[in-house]
């Protein structure tokens, strides 16, 4: 039986806490004037779950722009671009994800590309 996740405000406490105040992909502190998001990493449209294990703390810009790209291209962006993107929280992110998934079972659809991600964010 799966266990209940905590709400999206809660997970979103919870992100801060494991990983600071700072978005994932500009490093913009997230705690004051500008307001987290919730960023999947595996995209809802790829299977990803609403899952702690899924989620880094986001400003609003860098979640609309990165849309559905996947967390290895859009760690390429980031450092294109001269931001300061964590590239070892996403990838830390991404495992525990891994862990959750075979913990719990399910998220076919998110499996494949959740491996692709790991390994393509391993050769950075």
């Amino acid at each position: 039986m799966q266990s209940q996740q905590p709400g999206r405000a809660e997970r979103m406490r919870l992100i801060l806490t494991r990983d600071g105040p700072t978005c994932a992909w500009c490093g913009l502190d997230v705690s004051g004037r500008v307001p987290a998001t919730t960023d999947h990493l595996v995209p809802r449209v790829k299977g990803g779950p609403s899952w702690l294990e899924n989620e880094v703390a986001a400003c609003r810009r860098c979640n609309r722009l990165r849309g559905h790209t996947s967390p290895a291209d859009w760690l390429a962006e980031c450092l294109r671009r001269g931001w300061p993107a964590d590239a070892e929280r996403v990838s830390r992110v991404l495992l525990a994800l891994e862990s959750a998934i075979a913990e719990r079972g399910g998220q076919r659809r998110a499996r494949a590309y959740l491996d692709a991600q790991l390994r393509r964010v391993a050769k950075r």
